[in-house]
């Protein structure tokens, strides 16, 4: 079974940068749109950013367009997602898992982000 695990995340100042990574095992996680995901306290889960399973086309949600680039390396089982011009309203515990819930994989544990002056 696949198993993710996601790091990267730590504390910066509003305007600085952060590069998250997802490490995947099992041999289908190619064949995934794959997410990232984040949540914050008192809040929903949500989709920020996905990219499809060759890595040709990545969708934003429209609070981190510009700002956040996913890219994916196949080869390596990595999904990665840039952040630049962090906000403190980027702060949250991100996770990547599939884009879709009727491919979703156990959640790993996250790694928490957090933009704070």
């Amino acid at each position: 079974q696949v198993q993710l695990v996601e790091s990267g995340g730590g504390l910066v100042q509003p305007g600085e940068s952060l590069r998250l990574s997802c490490a995947a095992s099992g041999s289908i996680f190619s064949s995934y749109t794959m997410g990232w995901y984040r949540q914050a306290p008192g809040k929903q889960r949500e989709l920020v950013a996905s990219i499809t399973s060759g890595g040709a086309y990545g969708n934003y949600v429209d609070s981190v367009k510009g700002r956040f680039t996913i890219s994916r390396d196949n080869a390596k089982k990595t999904v990665y997602l840039q952040m630049d011009s962090l906000k403190p309203e980027d702060t949250a515990v991100y996770y990547c898992n599939t884009d879709a819930s009727w491919t979703r994989l156990p959640w790993g544990q996250g790694t928490q982000v957090t933009v704070s002056s």
